[in-house]
């Protein structure tokens, strides 16, 4: 039995969706379908895509949209957001030692060959510590839901986490369509967040920095499948936009190339990955990245968002000592809980994870986008077999976990509202000054009757987040 947010098995609504189920019974499906095509056309006119990468060729597409909100009361979204803030500390905290002293591993807590062999590691970034003491600027938090009052982490995004732009765009369709709606429900808003961003980026300005700080976006290009929100956010920072063509040093600054000649930069959101950022430290025939970079950012000439080396707390067997790392660095116990985790490095882990192939989720380590994963129960026998040859060839390239109830949200089919999975990246911004977490995130929803994958590259759409305000 999955938990439906909406309503309960009586089918009275629950208590954050009343005055909305209160609007809705007030207006028809036809109106819903009206605005169904707006929003589509909306989205089609700003042209927020995706790109989706086959063995052939990209190919861009509409991410799917649904007018249905998922609605988070005040009370729901003090607990999760204190969680959230809880467990980004201890991810900072965490990166900060494993590149340092490494306290964690003498203290026994977490084994040794798990950092030392782990290919996100970078030696480069030993005893370096990055402007403000902050590695993970921008992190998104990906959370499920089970039942009234049980979420779980499902996994942290610290290395170039994305979304956020389908976010805003999804809120401000939403407020074009319904005004009405918000003006009688009190739902936090969410628009602050570039202004937020910009002002959490100027506070970690290197010390080179002797004025307002000046803040790109380093995209690797129009390809990208994440292109529109790269330019989305730097046009709504009012921070430029470059490639690494555009960038090269000068006078031991990184500088922009502009009309007036090149503009030195301070800080650098990046949205390129650690290993094409500078080809003489990296990958040598990177030709998105930017010659030397890397030597300017150890100099404390530049501001990297996020720090190199971050992609290690992203890692699927990481993830599992997630709990013991909590209460390592913040002296308490966990607030959100991790979801149960099968190592298959391990060879009694392994061993189980091989004979309940069918009944589990199995993860690559390193992976994203839901590329490279069995979900065990949607799986067919030819699948099952497939999988189970690359995991007994590299074991420690995967976690497994159980198949999860994940908590459903009612969607606008053709036969009228049907319940489909959902889960949530709510976004969160580090500073010197503290953490911000904007209220809601961006609720994922798998589009299919049935499907447990949220993931744009695998089918899945988005819905706008309503947190209540009290």
């Amino acid at each position: 039995m999955f938990f439906n947010e909406m309503q309960d098995e009586a089918g009275t609504p629950r208590e954050p969706y009343d005055a909305y189920c209160d609007w809705l019974k007030g207006n028809d499906a036809a109106l819903l379908r009206r605005k169904a095509k707006e929003a589509d056309a909306f989205f089609r006119r700003t042209g927020i895509t995706f790109n989706v990468y086959s063995q052939a060729e990209a190919d861009e597409r509409l991410i799917p949209f649904d007018q249905i909100p998922r609605i988070i009361s005040a009370r729901e979204w003090a607990r999760l957001s204190k969680g959230i803030e809880q467990r980004v500390r201890a991810l900072n905290a965490f990166l900060h030692d494993i590149y340092h002293d490494q306290e964690i591993i003498k203290a026994g807590r977490l084994p040794k060959s798990l950092i030392a062999d782990n290919e996100a590691l970078l030696p480069q970034m030993m005893g370096m510590s990055p402007p403000g003491g902050v590695y993970t600027h921008i992190v998104g938090v990906d959370l499920v839901r089970t039942g009234k009052d049980e979420f779980y982490v499902l996994e942290d995004n610290a290395r170039t986490p994305s979304g956020v732009s389908y976010m805003l765009e999804n809120r401000e369709t939403m407020l074009h369509m319904y005004p009405e709606l918000f003006s009688k429900i009190p739902v936090a808003p969410v628009s602050e967040y570039p202004l937020d961003l910009r002002r959490s980026l100027e506070k970690c300005a290197p010390a080179a920095c002797t004025d307002r700080p000046v803040i790109a976006v380093l995209t690797p290009g129009l390809h990208n499948s994440a292109y529109y929100e790269h330019a989305f956010l730097a046009e709504q920072m009012g921070a430029e936009l470059v490639e690494g063509h555009d960038l090269r040093v000068v006078d031991g600054r990184v500088a922009m190339r502009t009309t007036q000649g090149y503009k030195t930069i301070d800080v650098l959101y990046r949205r390129v990955d650690d290993d094409f950022l500078d080809p003489l430290n990296f990958n040598p025939e990177s030709v998105l990245g930017v010659p030397g970079i890397f030597d300017i950012y150890r100099a404390g000439g530049i501001t990297i968002a996020n720090a190199p080396g971050t992609g290690i707390s992203d890692d699927k067997a990481l993830y599992s000592y997630m709990p013991d790392i909590v209460e390592f660095y913040t002296g308490t116990s966990s607030i959100l809980e991790n979801v149960p985790t099968w190592r298959c490095s391990e060879p009694e882990s392994l061993a189980y994870v091989l004979d309940h192939l069918d009944e589990l989720v199995v993860k690559e380590v390193h992976g994203s986008g839901g590329y490279g994963m069995l979900v065990g129960p949607a799986a067919s026998k030819k699948e099952i077999a497939a999988f189970r040859r690359k995991l007994e060839a590299k074991p420690g390239g995967y976690i497994a976990q159980p198949t999860l109830a994940l908590s459903t949200v009612p969607i606008l089919s053709r036969s009228g509202l049907a319940p489909r999975h959902v889960d949530l990246r709510p976004f969160v911004l580090v500073s010197p000054d503290g953490i911000n977490i904007t209220p809601g995130g961006l609720t994922r929803v798998a589009m299919k009757a049935g499907s447990l994958v949220v993931n744009s590259s695998q089918g899945g759409g988005t819905k706008d987040t309503w947190v209540l305000e009290d």
